[in-house]
């Protein structure tokens, strides 16, 4: 090769690799430049404060306050009914929210219709299941805590204090009723109280279960009346997905020849029931919520930042990754090994290798007989989306119709 062509393949190169490199350092610069300095956020609530599943995400903001300060400016609507969802949302993006959190199944159709009257506003929707659901919006997210984690691991617990009491001869092998007030029908609460009793039952073999609805989320006095009621018909422990605090007034106050222990959700009930409540478990909002926020603040697709369970734009997760945590442990009523019972259940779950729907158990759907579910094939819960869709009644679990 002449020296003529090795200068003018030299100069060739070396135009190529600036250029290069100008473009490198321009869109390093650009993405600079995409990145917010601050948002406004906007959380719109079924409930407030008084009421443990509203102040569950209230707990949440006030992490993500903590975490970023100044850059996040919060606004809160509380108490919003169902046929305000669109007024309220959009109330909340005229007034310059960039992103938005629900917190009720019930908003989901009316915030994925705001989502796309606010392109520019990122909507997401807990617990709902629609946002992969045709029209499918950039800025239409929806994520859930895989919660049946949690129910499984206090049923643990529940059915130990069970096995305990049949012991110690305070109830008999066929006297282990566990109780549960739960809101609706749907997959939702039918998920939580089968990982509850199945719970139970890996530790109480002769334990059975007694659902009761209240037909609405939130009602302390439906709740503490039904959460009476189980315990009249002979439940020993009572738990709940429900948003009030009755059924640990109920068994906290229980008249009864024996302690009623209470299994909480969302918030620790030992303040409200001191000698009775025995565990929790709740979501943990937090991990969603921050990433939602750190991907609106570098223009990024909020899936990309979670770190979870990711089914198109929805997103969920469970111990592994902090969406899901136990409440307190009452020790002085817990019964023996609950705590380490408790470990190697989360260790369990956490490596994958605790098949919690599996087990020698047919369930029928509560809308159609015909439909059943084997549980001897497992069942893999949230496997493709963050809600709940097991939604079959287990034999030895009463549903108690009005």
């Amino acid at each position: 090769m002449s020296e003529k062509w090795r200068r003018y393949l030299l100069s060739t190169v070396t135009a190529v690799l600036m250029f290069l490199i100008f473009f490198m350092v321009h869109q390093i610069q650009l993405s600079r430049n995409q990145q917010r300095d601050n948002i406004k956020i906007g959380l719109l609530l079924d409930g407030d404060e008084g009421t443990p599943y509203s102040a569950n995400y209230i707990r949440a903001m006030d992490e993500v306050v903590l975490k970023y300060g100044e850059r996040v400016e919060v606004e809160i609507k509380y108490n919003v009914p169902y046929e305000k969802t669109e007024d309220v949302l959009t109330e909340l993006a005229e007034d310059g929210c960039d992103l938005i959190f629900t917190n009720s199944f019930g908003y989901g159709e009316a915030a994925k219709k705001m989502a796309e009257k606010f392109p520019e506003v990122q909507f997401c929707e807990a617990t709902c299941n629609n946002a992969n659901e045709e029209p499918v919006y950039e800025n239409y997210h929806t994520f859930m805590g895989e919660i049946y984690e949690g129910r499984y691991v206090a049923g643990k617990v529940a059915g130990l204090k069970l096995q305990e009491m049949i012991a110690q001869g305070i109830i008999k092998e066929d006297e282990a009723w566990a109780g549960y007030v739960g809101a609706y029908p749907y997959a939702e609460v039918i998920s939580g109280y089968t990982a509850f009793f199945l719970g139970i039952r890996s530790e109480c073999p002769t334990a059975k279960m007694r659902v009761r609805y209240t037909n609405t989320w939130s009602s302390y006095s439906a709740e503490l009346e039904l959460a009476e009621k189980l315990i009249e018909e002979g439940c020993v422990i009572i738990s709940q997905h429900s948003d009030t605090i009755g059924p640990a007034v109920a068994c906290e106050n229980a008249q009864m020849e024996h302690p009623v222990y209470h299994v909480g959700y969302n918030l620790d009930m030992v303040n409200v029931a001191p000698t009775t409540s025995l565990i929790g478990t709740r979501i943990n909002w937090a991990p969603y919520f921050q990433a939602a926020v750190e991907a609106v603040l570098k223009n990024k697709k909020i899936e990309e930042v979670v770190d979870g369970h990711i089914h198109g734009n929805d997103a969920g997760a469970g111990f592994k990754e902090g969406w899901v945590e136990m409440l307190e442990l009452n020790h002085v009523i817990a019964a023996k090994n609950s705590d380490q019972v408790m470990e190697q259940t989360i260790e369990e779950l956490k490596r994958g290798t605790c098949r919690v729907f599996f087990g020698d158990y047919i369930g029928v759907s509560p809308e159609d007989e015909k439909d059943t579910c084997d549980l001897r094939e497992e069942y893999r819960e949230n496997e493709n989306s963050s809600a709940p869709t097991f939604y079959y009644v287990l034999k030895d679990v009463i549903v108690v119709e009005e």
